[in-house]
């Protein structure tokens, strides 16, 4: 894909061991009923990269192993994220041990994780992470109000230090609401699972009015491939400029790459 020589790097992407990795994808495919174009493998995720890659706690057992799993990935294309669970005991510890590990922030999906982003629980985690790591969250759902633009709006309110990236440009399949209640606030917003969805005309005015400056392209791998991705993305109105930052110097500054 012609990129016209600008380095790409995705923001958000997903990964499975290669034993559960075809029932995970079986899984999302089932809740969001689409087709997904990856099989959900470090093998072909790397044919990708640079990528930012996530793997969620569904359950607060699951979320030291998760740790450690992505902390092994030491592929230098890789920009991992860690997990947390707001029914885990020991989370200011286990936050501090995301950081000593070198993983690059912390990644949230309300929904499969069942909490609201503004619960109680989650207010205490976002207190202790502060400033320390960028926090990803998963926004925007047809099937459940956990992760509804509105509820981050709270949060932002109330944790103004707190980095955060709002994933789906800021809900998916909740745009409008996103556009109330997000665009334009202090957050970055990636394009995964949005290109796809609306119109490049439609996606150009969202990233006009919130700022190219917090904008990270994004895959969602595996539910969509970099290529197809790149492709919906270069149909976008934008200047040259505001490409190159939305395709990576965005993030090469927020991760420091």
């Amino acid at each position: 894909m012609n990129t016209d020589g600008i380095k790409v790097v995705d923001c958000h992407t997903h990964v499975f061991t290669d034993k559960i990795a075809q029932k995970a994808v079986l899984h999302l495919v089932n809740h969001y009923r689409m087709p997904w174009s990856g099989d959900g493998t470090l093998t072909q995720l790397l044919k990708m990269a640079p990528v930012a890659v996530f793997s969620t706690a569904t359950k607060p057992e699951q979320v030291v192993s998760i740790n450690d799993y992505i902390a092994s990935l030491s592929d230098e294309r890789l920009i991992c994220f860690g997990t947390i669970h707001p029914d885990f005991s020991g989370c200011e510890a286990e936050i501090e041990r995301i950081s000593a590990l070198g993983l690059k922030g912390i990644k949230l999906h309300p929904d499969f994780q069942g909490f609201a982003i503004d619960d109680p629980r989650m207010m205490r985690i976002y207190d202790v992470i502060g400033s320390r790591l960028p926090v990803l969250i998963h926004l925007g759902d047809e099937n459940s109000d956990y992760s509804a633009p509105r509820r981050l709006s709270k949060v932002l309110k109330e944790f103004p230090s707190l980095t955060v990236i709002g994933a789906h440009m800021g809900g998916y399949m909740r745009w409008d609401e996103a556009r109330e209640h997000l665009i334009g606030k202090n957050l970055y917003l990636d394009t995964s699972s949005t290109l796809c969805r609306i119109s490049p005309e439609r996606m150009g005015e969202l990233i006009g009015a919130h700022g190219a400056d917090r904008v990270l392209f994004g895959t969602d791998y595996p539910a969509r491939l970099h290529k197809e991705e790149l492709e919906n993305f270069m149909k976008v109105p934008l200047k040259d400029s505001e490409r190159a930052k939305i395709l990576s110097l965005n993030a090469i500054s927020l991760f420091n790459l």
